[in-house]
């Protein structure tokens, strides 16, 4: 059974919604997650991929990120190449747009993306992640 004919139900708007604003705060999904386990409702595989999806994403952009800090406090005991990976860090992180740094612009588009593929009632796809997360769900 393909991935398609299997998740073909349409979803319905509140799934939209929800799916939506887990992307902007995967604590809303989670929370849906939970009372949907406390009230004994099931959740449909719509709304559990991508609320799934922007739980892993939250997740694995919090590791990137303490990854990189552990890192980036290592650099900075070598010289000289602390200070390219300071004007490498300035650059990535200073704000250009609307407030946002090169880094936060590309994550707010990602994020943008998402839900408005969850808003329009598609699977929206992001790379490794939706492959993982759709190998796992089971309806």
């Amino acid at each position: 059974m393909s991935y398609q004919t299997y998740f073909n139900n349409s979803p319905k708007p509140i799934e939209r919604i929800i799916g939506a604003l887990s992307y902007l705060n995967p604590l809303i999904g989670l929370v849906w997650l939970i009372v949907a386990a406390v009230m004994k409702k099931g959740v449909r595989p719509f709304l559990l991929y991508h609320i799934y999806q922007s739980i892993f994403l939250a997740i694995s952009l919090f590791i990137l990120g303490f990854g990189l800090n552990i890192i980036m406090r290592i650099i900075d005991f070598i010289p000289l190449i602390n200070k390219l990976a300071g004007i490498f860090t300035f650059y990535l992180s200073t704000p250009l747009l609307a407030g946002f740094s090169i880094i936060g612009l590309i994550i707010f588009v990602v994020i943008l993306y998402l839900a408005i593929g969850s808003l329009l009632g598609r699977y929206s796809y992001f790379p490794w992640v939706s492959e993982l997360i759709k190998s796992n769900i089971r309806g």
